[in-house]
């Protein structure tokens, strides 16, 4: 036997251990919605280059995928308008909070990459020009779910409702972006969307197969040129999970792009797309048990971008 068609026995093997020891982390309390959520679960779902997705744990529970959307939005954007958008948004690790204002500030109003909180929403501007909210919205849901082969893919309202209610410090990038002309809309018409963005819900299986064109898989939909897709994996490795993204890489040697909804979406260029989920964060606020399970998984399999 080879070590994958070991995987679904490692796989259940991993999930009853991380119930067994009951380590969860903190959930995300400044957003009310998601600090409801009971940080006591787990899900990891790995779709395989040979068509085969593997689960196990809660993969079919639904959770906010918060900045996993980030990367869809990327695309998107990449897709519609190529590299202008390197023009306003760079492509470096910050080294500091996905929602800081300090290097902003030091920077003129560009933001260091895409996937901190600032440069998400300067990519979300862009994706808005020429168009109602609703319609990038479309665009983002409508590449997810092609990813995935999988229209029930959708934005949880109450979630979006309780990000706009609370998100002050995003309130005050987007000001912070458009008193440097980094925002062409308007802060609460970015805003908007943005909320909307991360307010959409998924199952580890549907973000398992939504990565699939991102990991490049024979059966993956073709959303991607080859090039869009090395350099996104790039951005996920380098700047992924923040200013935990280092340590993220030193363990696992994969991209991957976590979000404070506790998700995680890991690539393995032509092998495989996972999805895991576990509400609970560590203090660079990416998924504690998640970051485990992701380094157990790498270990096991011995996938590495590295060789």
């Amino acid at each position: 036997m080879t070590r994958l068609d070991d995987l679904p026995d490692f796989l259940n093997a991993l999930a009853a251990d991380v119930m067994s020891r009951g380590e969860w982390g903190k959930v995300a309390d400044y957003i009310p919605e998601l600090a409801r959520v009971d940080p006591a679960q787990f899900a990891i779902s790995v779709a395989l280059a040979d068509g085969r997705l593997i689960s196990a744990g809660q993969s079919r529970t639904r959770f906010s995928i918060q900045s996993i959307s980030k990367v869809y939005a990327l695309a998107c954007v990449l897709s519609r308008f190529g590299d202008s958008l390197w023009n306003r948004v760079g492509r470096e690790p910050s080294g500091d909070r996905f929602d800081s204002i300090l290097l902003l500030e030091q920077e003129h109003g560009r933001p260091r990459n895409p996937f901190i909180n600032a440069g998400a929403l300067v990519t979300t501007d862009v994706l808005l020009a020429g168009r109602a909210p609703k319609e990038a919205l479309s665009e983002i849901l409508q590449f997810i779910r092609d990813g995935a082969g999988d229209d029930d893919i959708h934005i949880d309202a109450s979630v979006a409702a309780s990000e706009k209610a609370t998100g002050f410090r995003n309130v005050a990038l987007a000001n912070y972006l458009r008193s440097f002309d980094n925002l062409r809309e308007t802060p609460d018409r970015v805003l908007g969307t943005y909320f909307h963005q991360c307010a959409i819900e998924m199952t580890t299986e549907q973000l398992a197969l939504s990565g699939r064109c991102l990991a490049g898989l024979p059966d993956a939909p073709m959303l991607l040129s080859e090039v869009r897709r090395r350099r996104i994996a790039a951005l996920m490795m380098t700047c992924g999970h923040y200013d935990g993204s280092g340590d993220f890489a030193f363990r696992t040697g994969l991209p991957g792009k976590s979000g404070v909804g506790g998700g995680i979406l890991l690539v393995v260029p032509g092998r495989a797309s996972v999805g895991i989920w576990s509400p609970g964060l560590n203090a660079w606020g990416n998924s504690m048990v998640g970051t485990e399970a992701a380094e157990r998984l790498a270990r096991f399999t011995g996938w590495s971008v590295f060789g």
